[in-house]
C-alpha cells in the first residue's frame, strides 16, 4: 500500500492543537476560572489522589518550578490540598477537595461532549488508528 506523503501533518496537528486548547479555555471561563492545565490536573489527580508534585508535573508535561504555582493557585481556589507525607517528612502530597472532585466531574462531561464533536464522522477503527499516532509522537519528543 502507497503511503500518502502530506509534509504538513505538523502544521495540521499545530493548527488544530491551538484551536481546540482556544476552545477548552473558553470552556474554561464558565467553570468558575479553572483553566485547562487546572482541570488537567484535577484529571490527574482523580486517578491518583495524593500524587506528588513532580509525578502531577510529569503527567501535565509542565515543569515542576511551574507545578508549584500552579499548585498554589489551585490551593487558593479549594480544589486541592497539600499534605505532608506521613512516611516521609520532606515530601508534600496532594490531594483533591470536594470542590475539586466536583469540578472535575464537570470539566469530565464537557470533555466527554468535545470528544463526541472530535470523532463525528470517523470510525473506531480510524479513530483507534489517530490515537495511536498521537501516543506514538508524544513519546518521540
Amino acid at each position: 500500500m502507497k503511503r500518502l506523503h502530506d509534509p504538513r501533518y505538523v502544521f495540521l496537528l499545530n493548527v488544530a492543537q491551538r484551536r481546540i486548547q482556544r476552545h477548552i479555555e473558553r470552556l474554561a471561563e464558565h467553570r468558575a476560572g479553572v483553566s485547562a492545565v487546572q482541570a488537567g490536573a484535577l484529571f490527574a489527580l482523580s486517578r491518583q489522589d495524593g500524587a506528588l508534585s513532580g509525578d502531577l508535573a510529569a503527567a501535565l508535561d509542565i515543569a515542576p518550578s511551574a507545578m508549584t504555582g500552579l499548585a498554589d493557585r489551585m490551593i487558593k481556589a479549594g480544589l486541592i490540598l497539600r499534605r505532608t507525607d506521613q512516611q516521609d517528612k520532606r515530601i508534600n502530597r496532594l490531594w483533591l477537595t470536594a470542590l475539586g472532585r466536583e469540578t472535575a466531574l464537570a470539566a469530565k462531561a464537557e470533555l466527554a461532549a468535545l470528544n463526541a464533536v472530535v470523532t463525528e464522522g470517523f470510525s473506531e477503527a480510524e479513530m483507534s488508528t489517530v490515537s495511536r499516532w498521537l501516543e506514538a509522537m508524544g513519546k518521540r519528543f
